[in-house]
Parts: C-alpha cells; structure tokens; sequence
C-alpha cells in the first residue's frame, strides 16, 4: 500500500508544521497587537490625566499657599491697625509693641516683616531671620538671632534709631543704637499709597533695598489714626521655591504673571534670580523681557493673551514642534493679586515618555514571545508530524504485512496516543488475520479497504495439493506435541517457498496443503511458477527429512499433485463467516494427481494440462493414462523430473 505526501488536487496542501505555525504566528500577533496598543493608548492616557491632574492640584497648592500667605499678611496688618499700642509713636508703648509683632511673625512664618509709619517720621519693624536669612547677613546680627527690631523715633538729640537682636523666645540677644537717621517712613510708596487711597493699599512686586529679595508690600492706615500706616512685606521667592520643589516633572516650569503679563515668578531659580537683578534695576513697567533660559516662556506669555489663557484650565501648545501641556489658574481671591496668573507648563513628552518606553519594553517581550511561539510552533509541529509519519509509515508496513519491528508508539499528545492503540490493535487483527487468509488475499483488501463478500469468478489457476504419506502412523508413534511442533516447521519451510514462487497456500487440510497461482493477483508465469515451486519444495522436504533423520524424527515424505485450469475462485461462505477458495473440476484432478502418486511410486505428479503450458524448461516423463478415483474420464499422467 502506497502513500503520498501531498494532494495533487490540493494545491494548497503543505506540511503540517508550516500550517500550525502560521495559526500560532497569527494567534500571536492577532492577540498581541491590540494589546500593546491598548496598553499604550492606556498608559499614554493615564499619562496625560495623570500630569493634567497633578498639574491641577499644584496650582491649587501654589494658589492656596499664595492665600495662605497674603491672607496672613492682611491679617497682621488689620489686627496691627486697629491695636491701641500701635497708634502711639515709639519709643512709646514699646514693649507692646514688640510682643504684638513677634507674635504676629511667629503666626505668619511667610512674612518677611511687619512695621508701621507714623506722621513724624518715627517707625518700628520687626523682620523675620527664620524666614528670610538674608536679615542676619545684612544685619550681621549675633548667632541665635531668629527676629531683629527696628525703632525710629523722636528723642532729646532729635531721631534716632536702634536695632535690636531676639531670640526665638523674644530674648534680648544684643543692641545697637545709632543717632543718623536716613529712613523716613512717609517717603515711601507704602505709606503714601494708603494715606492716599485712606485703605489698603499694595506695593510691588519689588526688590527689598536691605536683603534684595522679592517682595509685595502690603499697608493699610490705622482706624484711628489714618496718618499712621501698618505694613507687612510678603515674600515672593517662597511661590518660585513651592513650584520649584514640587515639579511634576523634570522639564515642568512654574510661572506667575501679573495682571499685565509680565513675569513676576518663575520655578528656576536661576531665572528667579535674573527677575531679581531685572527688578533691580528697571521699573516695574520694563519687566516681562524674554528670559532665554526657558525655551517656553515666549509660548506661555502668548497663550495668556488667547481665550484658552483667559479661560484657564488645561491648554496645549507646541514650542519648536515640541508639544507642551499647560495649567493655566487665574488668581481670584483677593484684590490685590486680582488679574495674576498661574501657569505650569511641561512637554507632553515628560509625561507619555514613560508609556513609549513601556511600548518599546513591550514591543521587545512581545517580539521575543513571537519568536518564541514561533520555535515552540515549529518544535510542537515537527513533534506531530514526526509522530504522523511515524503512524503512517507503520499504516504502510501494515498494508504490505510486514509486521516486523513494530512497537508502541508513545506521544505527549493523547490523541495521537489513542491513534497509535488503534493502528496497533488493526496491526494485531490483521496480522492474525493474515495467518489464516491468503497474505496476497489481506493485501488486496487492506489496499481496496473493502472486499466482495458472495462474488466468486472464474479464471484459469494452478493448482497444487500435497500430502504426507502414512502420517497418521507418525502421529501413533509420536507425541502429538512433538508431531505439531515439527509439522508447524514443516509447513513454515513450505509456506515461504511458496510465497517465494508467487503463490499462496488457500487452506491447510490437516498434513496436507492446498496452494494455488494466479489468483488472488494475477500471475501469467503462474504454470511455470507452480512448476517450479514443486520442484522447489521436493528439494528442501529432502534436506528437512535428512536433518529428521540425523535427529531421530520422523521423515515426512510428501507427495504432489500439479494441474492446471479454470476454476471459480473468490470469497465463498455464509455471511458471517467465508474462506477463499477455489472450486471446479480442476481441484478435484489436482487433488487426484496428488493421490494417484501412490500407484505410480512418485513424487510429483502433473497433468497434460501443465506440460503443455509449462514449456521446454522443465522435463516431465509420461505415465500414460489413469483412472482417478470419482472420475469417469481417465486422465493423462506426468511426472515432473526436473
């Protein structure tokens, strides 16, 4: 039986591996790709969100810290205005004074002072060291220094000052007085701001004179005294630390701007600085130049002018083909700072970076996972089609009864398992099945897959009967086991040298054998094959029966009788159980012939038939005429020599 490896009808058919790894492959990237891009659209949004949100939060904490401190600032100066030890000029009062403004700046740690302004020129301040450390350079004030004290007032030599040095606790550590006097507090924009405008009034941002710091100054006239003036000075520099310490991200800026849009605040401290040193030295009207070491702040300063700045809220823009996010937080809360904007702006990039690194992480796991399905689908595909081909082949073998070398096949695969218990159990059926049937009779019907059960045809045949003479007094002088041993060889040596020639013992009749040519397949030597064959067997029944004889066994001395003719032959039987056969008139004289052996004293008898078709091979010595037991026609006798 014969088998192909592909389809000529299938164009399309290829090896198993190949079609197995193309369904992996395809599994693969049909599952892997939505989910790399879903995991980057996800990231790359919970990115964003999560920056819109953080941006979000910061401005709220930058503007409630903004609150926080000028809130306090308002504070400090409205509780000073309506307080009676503050309306009298100092050295009046003093001690008063001095405890209402230490605890005033211990409640308000943003502010960097407090003072008030009288109409004679007399003035008192308290600065905060802790907040602003510059004081204690300025000042050179003594180590532990956390508050220093200003008076300016009215004495027996005319104005005079003094500078006093507290600790934490309001503690004298050190004074020092001076006689000149070159502050006059009604000179300054604070004081005449308020009297002015006789309320709250604000001055700045500016940079401070004694520690050059950034400041917005806050007054307002006292209650009842309108000509004495509380101040406070706020700290600008602690908005631009705050939005510094709390970037979102390493290229995120902070930017507060006034209400004409120009810089006041900036989370570089090196930019900080250069606000500083512009503030310094122009007027308030010239701040707002470009600054170059942020290469953003020219975008941010025209997206306030748009409606996307004046709305507020989260923006986008690009600088240099870069896009940038911002959070644009107008300042509402007092009207003071009442047209300032907040801004934090970062490149996107600092935000979905993260998600195209991932995208890029991913992509290498899922091509590294690819590739390994790929081999894990090649390895498991050439573990499948070598088991195939494995089974295949003993399905071939099976077809050509050979039932050598045949083992179970195992496989980690249970389907494949259950194929190879059932290729096996069909290996063992037919090649018992064999061992009773024509093997040429098996090979026919494994190779059509069916057989004609009830259909017989008739076609010429050679036929061959043989018989062991006086066998049944072997079988009285012998055990039967040792008799059946030795005729299982007997019939071995004979059944190979038949299959040899051609032929196939159709049925074994107890010491004798029925064998026959050309049937089931065709066979147009069948004469000369069956005569050879005869001859065949006689010469090794010889050499068998001299091997007995040096032994101790029995001889068995065989006979033959040779014909040839047509005959019915086919699959005869009840329907449940059938054997193949022949039957005619040609296998009763074969089987005569096989008995007449008895009268001629030979061995190998043979008809006219078989000398006229077998040829000048082989030589054969006429007998003449016999009479056949059964047969009224008397039958032309050979022997067949050699």
């Amino acid at each position: 039986m014969s088998s192909s490896q592909g389809d000529p009808e299938m164009p399309w058919s290829q090896p198993l591996r190949l079609h197995l790894s193309i369904v992996i492959v395809l599994l693969l990237v049909t599952v892997c790709t939505p989910l790399m891009w879903l995991t980057y659209q996800h990231g790359r949004s919970s990115a964003i969100d999560a920056a819109q949100e953080k941006m979000r939060l910061l401005s709220l904490h930058a503007l409630d810290h903004y609150r926080s401190v000028f809130d306090s600032g308002y504070s400090a100066i409205e509780t000073s205005s309506a307080l009676a030890p503050m309306i009298s000029a100092p050295p009046a009062e003093l001690d008063a004074k001095r405890d209402f403004l230490l605890k005033a700046l211990q409640g308000s740690p943003k502010l960097d002072s407090l003072y008030a302004g009288y109409p004679d020129g007399s003035f008192i301040q308290a600065a905060s060291v802790l907040t602003n450390p510059k004081w204690s350079q300025v000042l050179s004030a003594p180590s532990g220094t956390a508050f220093a004290l200003i008076t300016i007032g009215q004495s027996a030599d005319g104005m005079t000052s003094a500078w006093r040095f507290l600790d934490v606790n309001g503690n004298l550590l050190a004074e020092r007085d001076s006689k000149t006097v070159t502050y006059d507090p009604r000179q300054r924009l604070w004081y005449r701001a308020a009297v002015a405008k006789d309320g709250p009034a604000s001055v700045g941002p500016y940079v401070t004179a004694a520690t050059q710091s950034l400041s917005l100054t806050l007054a307002t006239p006292m209650e009842k005294d309108r000509r004495v003036v509380a101040g406070a000075d706020v700290l600008l520099e602690t908005i631009s630390s705050l939005l510094n310490e709390e970037a979102i991200s390493t290229h995120a800026r902070g930017y507060v701007f006034d209400d004409h849009r120009r810089l006041i605040v900036h989370s570089d401290p090196t930019i900080m600085a250069l606000i500083l040193e512009t503030l310094s030295n122009t007027s308030r009207d010239e701040v707002g130049a470009p600054y170059s070491g942020d290469p953003a702040f020219d975008a941010v300063r025209q997206l306030l002018l748009t409606e996307a700045g004046t709305r507020g809220g989260v923006a986008h823009f690009s600088v240099a083909g870069v896009p940038y996010m911002a959070q644009i937080s107008p300042v509402e809360f007092s009207g003071l700072l009442k047209g300032n904007t907040l801004v934090i702006a970062a490149p996107v990039d600092d935000f979905v970076g993260p998600s195209n690194r991932l995208l890029i992480k991913t992509l290498m796991i899922a091509g590294g996972v690819l590739v390994a399905g790929i081999v894990a689908a090649l390895v498991v595909a050439r573990l499948i089609s070598n088991a195939l081909f494995s089974l295949a082949a003993e399905a071939r073998q099976i077809g050509d009864l050979d039932f050598k070398g045949q083992g179970a096949y195992r496989s980690m695969i249970a389907e494949i398992n259950i194929l190879a218990n059932a290729l096996a159990a069909a290996r063992d059926a037919i090649r018992n099945f064999s061992l009773y049937v024509p093997r040429e009779l098996v090979r026919k019907i494994v190779s059509a897959g069916t057989v004609e059960t009830g259909v017989a045809s008739r076609q010429d045949v050679t036929l061959l009967f043989t018989d062991i003479r006086d066998f049944t007094t072997i079988s009285e002088k012998y055990s039967p086991e040792s008799v059946t041993a030795l005729l299982s060889s007997y019939f071995q040596l004979m059944n190979d040298i038949v299959e040899q020639h051609n032929g196939v013992i159709v049925q074994y009749l107890g010491d004798s054998i029925f064998g026959m040519w050309n049937a089931p397949v065709p066979d147009p030597q069948h004469v000369q094959n069956g005569c050879r064959c005869a001859l065949a067997l006689k010469a090794a029944i010889d050499e068998f029966n001299a091997a007995n004889r040096a032994s101790g066994r029995p001889e068995f001395i065989t006979r033959f009788g040779l014909h040839t003719g047509p005959a019915v032959v086919g699959s005869v039987g009840a329907q449940t159980r059938r054997q193949y056969t022949a039957m005619g008139d040609t296998v009763n004289v074969a089987s005569r012939l096989e008995g007449m052996n008895k009268e001629f004293a030979t061995s190998i008898l043979a008809s006219r038939a078989i000398t006229a078709k077998a040829g000048d091979a082989f030589r054969f010595r006429s007998l003449g005429l016999a009479q056949a037991k059964g047969r009224f026609e008397q039958i032309e006798v050979f022997e067949l020599v050699c």
